[in-house]
């Protein structure tokens, strides 16, 4: 029976306590909350988000540093019934990512009713018996109490139906940081014992021209028309640091290719005089600058890559 564990007090972790590390995974279908729980559990932006489905592309490590613990977090993209190659490409990589981790996490947003997606998902993770699961109930700001409460209910009872013994059920929202802590504070004891994984500063293990791609995809996709997300790739194809600054006055250039499908998507992208072209690089750059700690001269160029999802040798140039 999965249970609802009251918020830690932190008096439990003591120096004799030992050490532990390893990796925990965020599963869920599409638009599920994992990548906006990720971030809120590292406390600084290592995943995109959109309220596009399938935004996630890659799995991005983001570390959790505690004197007592590292939980290296994998965001992997939205498990789903894939109607492309890129799909086949993405379930492939969530699933590799699901028999390497310690612990995963099942989101299931608050707002939604369980659905046909969730029950695939949970199907899949049933065969995984040794790994431990927790529920994320996520989105809870989006609810009442009472639907909440139906909610956490309907949880505990997919997980019989399937023949999944939730190790704990936690209720989270990850915009308010509400039970973000408790959410780490679970995970944490199911890692095993051993010293850190990585570095102590470093929270992430993603290549920067990965990070920066995703930055500027993630600027792409606002307010865009809803067929036109899933045809959106981005490479940067060159950064460097421009030699004639003095030091103490650094310009990173950087030059970036976004891919669309069709040729009829240009003008969506670029928008009347460039005006939603340029906006996608202020809005990147912003991010960009923070991630790098260098101001940034970005130059992103709109080309078409014809059905790119459905053709292996363009999704291996774009990184699939």
């Amino acid at each position: 029976m999965a249970r609802m564990t009251a918020p830690s007090t932190g008096q439990e972790h003591g120096a004799q306590q030992p050490h532990r590390a390893g990796f925990a995974c965020f599963v869920g279908r599409p638009n599920a909350g994992k990548s906006t729980l990720t971030n809120a559990l590292v406390g600084t932006k290592v995943a995109i988000t959109s309220n596009r489905p399938q935004t996630t592309r890659h799995s991005v490590r983001g570390i959790v540093h505690r004197p007592e613990a590292q939980l290296v977090l994998v965001d992997t993209p939205g498990y789903h019934r894939p109607r492309t190659l890129l799909g086949e490409r993405l379930n492939d990589e969530v699933r590799a990512t699901w028999a390497e981790v310690d612990v995963i996490g099942f989101c299931i947003p608050a707002n939604e009713k369980i659905g046909p997606g969730d029950r695939y998902i949970g199907n899949e993770l049933a065969s995984l018996k040794r790994t431990p699961k927790v529920a994320v109930v996520t989105k809870t700001d989006l609810v009442d109490r009472e639907a909440l409460t139906g909610q956490l209910i309907a949880v505990d009872q997919l997980g019989k139906e399937l023949g999944i013994e939730w190790a704990e059920i936690v209720p989270v929202s990850a915009q308010k940081g509400e039970q973000v802590e408790l959410l780490a504070d679970l995970l944490i004891p199911m890692l095993p014992e051993g010293p850190e994984l990585y570095p102590g500063g470093e929270l992430t293990d993603e290549p920067e021209q990965v990070m920066i791609a995703e930055l500027i995809r993630e600027a792409a996709l606002e307010g865009v028309r809803d067929e036109l997300p899933h045809s959106i790739a981005v490479v940067v194809e060159e950064m460097e640091a421009r030699e004639d600054r003095p030091a103490d006055k650094p310009l990173t250039d950087i030059r970036a290719n976004l891919f669309i499908e069709r040729s009829s998507q240009k003008g969506i992208i670029i928008g009347p005089k460039g005006a939603r072209l340029k906006e996608i690089g202020m809005k990147s750059r912003k991010h960009i600058e923070a991630l790098l700690g260098t101001p940034v001269y970005l130059d992103i160029h709109v080309k078409v890559a014809k059905d790119w999802q459905r053709d292996p040798k363009q999704l291996r140039r774009l990184g699939f």
